[in-house]
């Protein structure tokens, strides 16, 4: 009991975490949304950094930085799906990395979700308000930055082969072999296998060595005969 305690103090620190990440995304998202809302204008672009940059209210019916139009109950379908896996997912975290990537990205799931939910023009087909303009290419908002950051280091933290529970591949492989009654390999096993083969590979080399000392007394032995 004592021992799985103190595994679950961590855990409870890192869902914390996750949670409290959340709700920050979440909520700044909702604010700048609401401040775009009241004080832009549909469409007027207003630069930041030239063209480079700027704002401009859009109201998106599709995927993030305004793809896909059209398909809002889609979209919110999938983000419903997407908001379960990772509170199930958050069950078995063992790593502060992917406890920051998975609360961004329910922060910034939940912040669109939001908008499809209970913005215009009804519920489960509210239009996303989008307001970050890149260059014309498209339009975002935080809840998008959020989203596409946590991918980011979602992939960084798969192809470094870390897993949600904190492990990595060759130890999470170690520890389900063990628990399966396997023996694994430790290093003192192989030191000890190493150390065999080279006390047999000896005795190998003594034994030829041996063998070719008697044929050379008995070609003695028949010469002198």
């Amino acid at each position: 009991m004592g021992h799985r305690g103190h595994e679950l103090r961590p855990r409870r620190g890192l869902i914390a975490l996750v949670g409290v990440l959340t709700v920050v995304v979440l909520v700044i998202d909702q604010i700048t949304k609401q401040l775009v809302v009241n004080t832009l204008e549909t469409g007027v672009f207003h630069p930041l950094l030239g063209d480079f940059l700027g704002l401009s209210l859009v109201f998106n019916s599709g995927a993030a930085f305004s793809l896909a139009e059209g398909s809002t109950w889609v979209f919110t379908i999938a983000a419903v799906v997407v908001t379960i896996v990772i509170v199930r997912i958050s069950r078995r975290l063992g790593s502060r990395g992917w406890a920051v990537a998975l609360g961004a990205l329910l922060g910034g799931t939940l912040g669109n979700l939001g908008d499809r939910l209970f913005r215009e023009p009804g519920f489960a087909v509210g239009h996303v308000v989008d307001f970050i303009n890149y260059n014309g290419w498209f339009v975002g908002n935080i809840a998008d930055i959020a989203i596409v950051l946590s991918a980011v280091g979602i992939a960084v933290l798969s192809f470094s082969g870390i897993g949600v529970d904190g492990r990595r591949a060759a130890s999470a492989q170690h520890d389900d072999e063990a628990t399966e009654g396997r023996h694994v390999a430790t290093p003192e096993d192989e030191q000890a296998e190493a150390a065999e083969n080279g006390e047999a590979g000896e005795a190998a080399e003594n034994g030829e060595a041996a063998e070719a000392a008697a044929e050379n007394g008995e070609e003695r032995t028949s010469a002198d005969g």
